[in-house]
């Protein structure tokens, strides 16, 4: 990246860091860190805890808790590019992170935003297999496709950011070093630079289109299709039972897809730069918390893999 002072700009200063605002509210420092201590904690706890029972049991074994699992195991990485730093934040009072480490943060949070909303998109063709095509379940949806869903999403998710990442990091940024957000986000951090971002900013947009509207998509459609079928069903039961899974899922998915909506849709106005960081927390904290609440735990198989797992932890004892 240059850090060089442009010449159409005068004679500013290079910044070395980036001062991330957060909340603005250094009264509820103490506050914010236990409150975002006990969320984190509660998501890494809950998520890790998903991804050995679907490793360890064999009854977990299945195409869906495969990806339950894949999914868990991003949301621990996820989770981890924010918060640790945020935490430390609230603690020390230093609110600098440098430029590099800035980057570093915007790559790997961008990456792994992209590849949740592939898994979402994957998770919800698969029990669109399940519910709608039954029979043909076991043939459509094998090892090896599984396998190459999970890696397909990585590389198509990873692509945005392999392009548009290099390009913002050849911008200078000379003068005004302060975000207003809590996290290095592509949008707040550009508005710093004395260059010209118009074509990163181009660039962003069409490559962050192709990569979400795709998924998004293939989501809705779904989850419509399984609405569709689950009608059908003549047992009051049954509906539901299958009612009760698919709302859960939707939550999930509404909750990802309307937080990044309005963060991410609505005009950059400086009014709302506040309720746009409220609305961060739920992509960023909140729906890597309730996945595997959502997803996993409240499932009949789940509760039996936890309940033989605690069997046999208190089994050593």
């Amino acid at each position: 990246m240059h850090l060089n002072v442009d010449p159409e700009v005068g004679n500013q200063t290079a910044p070395v860091v980036f001062i991330l605002l957060d909340f603005n509210s250094e009264d509820l420092h103490i506050l914010l860190f236990i409150l975002f201590l006990a969320l984190y904690i509660a998501t890494m706890a809950s998520n890790i805890l998903i991804v050995i029972l679907v490793v360890t049991d064999q009854h977990l074994q299945t195409p869906m808790y495969f990806f339950l699992g894949n999914l868990s195991c991003l949301e621990t990485c996820y989770s981890s590019t924010i918060v640790p730093r945020m935490l430390a934040s609230f603690l020390s009072g230093d609110k600098s992170i440098s430029i590099s480490g800035c980057f570093a943060q915007l790559y790997f949070f961008g990456c792994l935003l992209t590849v949740e909303s592939y898994f979402l998109a994957v998770m919800s063709y698969d029990r669109y297999l399940a519910i709608c095509k039954p029979l043909h379940y076991s043939m459509l949806m094998n090892g090896r496709i599984c396998s190459l869903l999970i890696a397909g999403s990585w590389i198509i998710g990873s692509l945005p950011v392999n392009i548009c990442i290099p390009l913002a990091s050849q911008l200078n940024f000379c003068g005004p070093n302060k975000i207003n957000h809590f996290f290095c986000d592509l949008t707040p951090m550009i508005r710093l630079s004395c260059n010209d971002t118009h074509l990163v900013e181009i660039t962003t947009f069409i490559l962050s289109s192709l990569n979400t509207l795709p998924p998004f998509l293939i989501t809705v459609t779904s989850y419509i299709c399984i609405i569709k079928t689950i009608l059908r069903i003549p047992s009051t039961t049954g509906k539901e039972k299958a009612f009760s899974t698919c709302s859960s899922h939707l939550t999930v998915v509404a909750c990802f897809y309307g937080s990044l909506m309005i963060v991410y849709v609505l005009p950059d106005m400086s009014y709302l730069s506040e309720l746009k960081k409220i609305f961060s927390l739920f992509y960023t904290l909140l729906t890597p918390l309730i996945n595997p609440l959502i997803y996993s735990l409240r499932n009949k198989e789940v509760k039996e893999a936890l309940k033989k797992t605690f069997k046999i932890l208190y089994g050593t004892y």
